[in-house]
């Protein structure tokens, strides 16, 4: 099985990628509708919820890609799917706007929560530069840098948590605001179930991020197409999927918190991507293997974020079917860098 997966076709592997592209778009749909019940059941709170369960159930199929690709000696793609997530992610914030039709999504989904998970993403991505010009010191061919951001990761989750039970700051309520109020349905449904559905999808997940990477490694080899374009413009949309459907998903049904929840919590999750890819990558520090247009989108990505927590703190209302100055701000940094990765090679 894994030798006939190393040697396909190129028309199976482009297959398999399309294949596996709905698989990740109907489950991550599905998803949304566990997570939001298991928000209200369990009494985690969307914000929560968004970032630990959706966040890292939605992020499985990308972190098996970049750490199998890692672990392969492909830090090239490994990297540009990790970060190349990250940017996409915060893109697809700006479908969500678009369809909440009543007011700007970052006006109606402000929360201290959200807050803190944008704050905790800057930092992280900030580490990642850090990892990046600091020097090349390895310990059993990882860098210092690596463990710092699961410490980083966990110590930041856990301020969330703390500032949400006893919150310093409280957005302005308006008549456009959308609290995060438990669903009486929800409540009725058996817990077992709901954490037996999850488990299940976020499996599912995983798998099919593990068939991108070899159907994604079949196509660079065979169409010459680069590892950093393959892995920043096509693998990290796809597995970026779920973040896509669960986010307008948790338009529709009213979950404005848990939207922006899933996408910032789902991408401080992605900066643990590359924390795994350097573990599986044998070559030394993952930092320091990446050509700058990579190391591009960390910067990119931070631009974007702090745009988005701008646009959360400033809470612009705007009319029905407009979106706010952040998401026209978001979509210009993801075009810049797209049009920089494809010109660059």
């Amino acid at each position: 099985m894994l030798a006939w997966l190393n040697h396909m076709a190129l028309p199976t592997a482009l297959g398999i990628f399309v294949a596996c592209s709905i698989v990740i778009g109907i489950v991550g749909t599905r998803l949304t509708h566990v997570v939001d019940d298991l928000a209200d059941r369990t009494g985690l709170g969307e914000a929560i919820a968004g970032a630990v369960l959706l966040g890292m159930a939605t992020s499985l199929s990308g972190i098996v890609l970049s750490t199998t690709a890692a672990w392969g000696d492909r830090p090239e793609l490994a990297m540009s799917n990790a970060l190349g997530g990250i940017a996409v992610q915060t893109l697809f914030l700006t479908i969500a706007d678009l369809v909440h039709k009543r007011a700007n999504l970052e006006h109606a989904a402000a929360s201290i929560g959200n807050l803190m998970q944008g704050s905790l993403l800057l930092c992280l991505l900030s580490l990642l530069l850090v990892g990046r010009f600091t020097p090349e010191w390895t310990f059993w061919q990882v860098h210092p840098i690596t463990p710092l951001l699961f410490i980083v990761y966990l110590f930041g989750l856990r301020l969330v948590d703390k500032v949400q039970d006893n919150p310093m700051w409280h957005p302005a309520q308006t008549r456009e605001t959308r609290p995060d109020v438990p669903d009486e349905q929800a409540l009725k449904r058996s817990l077992t179930s709901l954490w037996l559905a999850f488990l299940l999808m976020a499996a599912t997940l995983g798998l099919a991020g593990w068939m991108l990477e070899r159907s994604a490694t079949i196509i660079t080899l065979e169409t010459g197409l680069s590892q950093a374009v393959i892995g920043a413009l096509m693998t990290s949309v796809v597995t970026s999927l779920p973040e896509l459907v669960t986010s307008v998903a948790a338009v529709r049904r009213g979950a404005l918190t848990l939207a922006v929840g899933g996408i910032i919590g789902g991408n401080a999750f992605d900066v643990l991507f590359v924390a795994t890819s350097d573990i599986a990558y044998r070559g030394g520090s993952i930092y320091h293997a990446i050509p700058d247009n990579i190391a591009l989108w960390i910067a990119l990505s931070l631009l974007m974020t702090g745009i988005l927590i701008m646009g959360l703190i400033r809470r612009e209302e705007q009319g029905p079917g407009r979106i706010g100055f952040e998401s026209v701000a978001i979509i210009g940094c993801y075009l810049t860098g797209a049009v920089i990765l494809v010109i660059g090679k």
